[in-house]
């Protein structure tokens, strides 16, 4: 007679979280079935091939992935250098999907995740329950598996947020989408590169895909004259705008931000501050004017590119009962440690199964899905949390408790939910980081950009 503990573990989504997770059951004994949307493993991963990591390959493999791995005759990388996405994907990856062989399922799209007879309303037998989980596959028939706990991590990476300031599509966003990309383009390719070649982009965003994105329409510059980029904030520019720089524990991602800090004190993007875009509409000649909710209009452009984070979709979860924060849509108990309102420094305190539990018992939300609407999450953090999750599918307490995780510092304390409020006195809160007030910086020799106030250089909590 099968029982829920013979049933296996879904796991939704074959990304870096995903097959760590499913390396970890099988290390335990427990049989996972992984189902992935795309056409092959790590699809997400390879949608951005050509963007470099800031984490080395030392911090960016699994230990149970790697034992896994070890049989086949894998060689892991010089943990000291940088994969770029593709690297990742081809070199460590899809390795490990091959390792797991038929327990990862491509093509299989998700559906639905319930308990079997249940839907969120019913109490009765609820927890003794399969969870049912429902998927299409590529040729369009739909399926179900059952299964004794479900691990979602099926990312973010398929529903970037909007231009629009409001969290809505800016008017006119939708209609001009042939002219909008929400990702870094790849600049390597030719047809993407005539796209952007000797045009005038308008880049929204403040975080590393925005940097990233700077420093290579900065480098198309150099070579395409015309080439010109317009940098598009919500707030104003201080000292923590461009990052840690220097300070950052993790140099690549330090070295991002001082990139973009070139590309503007370079002349090849301007910065416009405290611009909330409202519309996105073409002009008589075709080129897009986008219009703040101030009234502004800045001049025309010919392309956007939108980098403004991700959200999770959490559409086919509807009939499990799930505990998210109300702003951040991550676990309740995780989200204080995550809230950008309060903190964005990247040092997250240890967490594992117990914040990433939900009132449905069985089911977990990690990877970048784990965060909702947050930002900064490192690969350690998934690997870190599926270790324990895992652990506590189990059965074995201890382990899954035993979370022990340090991140490397940003180098920046700044509230980046906080644009609009004043600067707080450090020395008043106890549990910060205690970071020195950060300097004014004055983007441009000569120029009359803006400068940061006081008021808008806020400072947080790590």
């Amino acid at each position: 007679m099968t029982t829920t503990a013979d049933l296996p573990v879904v796991v939704i989504g074959a990304g870096p979280a995903g097959l760590a997770a499913a390396a970890h059951l099988v290390e335990r004994g427990i049989e996972p079935l992984v189902l992935e949307a795309g056409p092959a493993a790590a699809a997400a991963v390879r949608d951005w091939s050509h963007v470099r990591l800031f984490s080395t390959w030392g911090e960016v493999t699994d230990p149970a992935a790697e034992k896994l791995l070890a049989p086949t005759g894998w060689t892991k990388p010089d943990a000291a250098t940088y994969p770029t996405g593709g690297d990742w994907a081809e070199q460590y990856l899809q390795p490990l999907a091959d390792a797991l062989g038929e327990r990862v399922r491509l093509g299989a799209t998700v559906t639905g995740v319930s308990r079997a007879g249940r839907d969120r309303i019913v109490d009765a037998d609820r927890e003794t329950q399969p969870f049912v989980v429902h998927f299409t596959t590529a040729d369009g028939s739909e399926e179900r598996a059952f299964a004794r706990a479900v691990i979602d991590a099926s990312g973010t990476w398929a529903t970037p947020s909007p231009a629009g300031a409001s969290g809505l599509p800016a008017l006119g966003e939708k209609t001009a989408a042939d002219r909008i990309t929400h990702r870094v383009p790849d600049l390597k390719n030719p047809a993407v590169r005539d796209r952007y070649a000797g045009k005038r982009t308008a880049v929204i965003g403040s975080g590393a895909s925005a940097f990233t994105a700077l420093a290579t329409l900065a480098g198309l510059a150099k070579d395409e004259p015309g080439t010109h980029a317009v940098w598009i904030l919500r707030r104003g520019i201080g000292g923590s705008t461009f990052g840690g720089g220097t300070a950052d524990q993790l140099p690549a991602r330090g070295a991002l931000g001082l990139a973009a800090k070139a590309a503007v004190d370079n002349g090849h993007a301007d910065a416009v501050t405290g611009f909330r875009t409202e519309a996105i509409k073409p002009d008589e000649d075709g080129r897009l004017i986008l219009t703040g909710e101030d009234g502004r209009r800045l001049d025309p452009v010919d392309e956007v590119v939108v980098l403004t984070g991700f959200r999770p979709d959490l559409s086919f979860l509807s009939e499990v009962r799930l505990g998210l924060d109300e702003r951040l849509q991550a676990p309740t108990a995780l989200a204080p440690l995550i809230d950008p309102n309060q903190h964005s420094c990247g040092t997250v305190y240890p967490h594992g199964h117990r914040e990433l539990s939900h009132p449905e018992p069985g089911i977990y939300l990690v990877g970048m899905k784990s965060y909702g609407r947050a930002p900064t999450f490192l690969a350690r953090t998934g690997y870190e949390q599926v270790r324990s999750v895992t652990a506590a599918i189990a059965g074995d307490a201890e382990s899954a408790d035993r979370v022990e995780l340090t991140l490397p510092e940003t180098g920046v304390c700044g509230g980046a939910g906080l644009f609009d409020e004043p600067a707080t006195d450090q020395a008043d809160t106890g549990g910060c980081c205690a970071a020195p007030a950060p300097a004014l910086v004055q983007i441009g020799v000569g120029s009359s950009l803006p400068v940061a106030t006081a008021e808008e250089s806020s400072s947080g909590c790590c």
